[in-house]
């Protein structure tokens, strides 16, 4: 479809309400008529930038599997053999704090009783 030139007509802006020459008439981004004079561009907080999401999960992965140790021959070993050592910290025990009304117990007392002991292979080591 064929349209006039427009070079002697006028046109209202949809800003102000004033008549100005159709030539130099311009749309804004919202689909106003505005004249050059009165054009405002779009602000660019309107049109943020695309940011691609942080890359956090793995392609290939396995979960990983717990398993209590069992008690193999005395020796308390995973399923792969390997030997491992089992801590009970459980409360209360040894390891709690321990008073009679508001005055605490000796604390001496208590990390005396506290000991480790572990066997690798051949060697003990014993901690007091």
């Amino acid at each position: 479809m064929a349209y006039a030139s427009g070079k002697r007509s006028q046109a209202i802006s949809d800003r102000s309400g004033q008549a100005f020459p159709y030539t130099e008439m311009v749309k804004e981004w919202n689909g106003s008529l505005v004249h050059i004079s009165e054009f405002e561009a779009k602000h660019p907080q309107l049109d943020p930038p695309y940011h691609k999401p942080d890359a956090i999960a793995l392609q290939n992965t396995r979960s990983q599997k717990f398993q209590q140790p069992t008690n193999i021959n005395g020796v308390l070993a995973d399923s792969g053999g390997i030997t491992v050592g089992v801590a009970n910290l459980t409360l209360p025990g040894e390891f709690a704090f321990l008073s009679n009304g508001m005055q605490p117990d000796n604390g001496s007392e208590q990390n005396r009783r506290r000991q480790l002991l572990m066997g690798i292979n051949n060697v003990t080591i014993v901690i007091t």
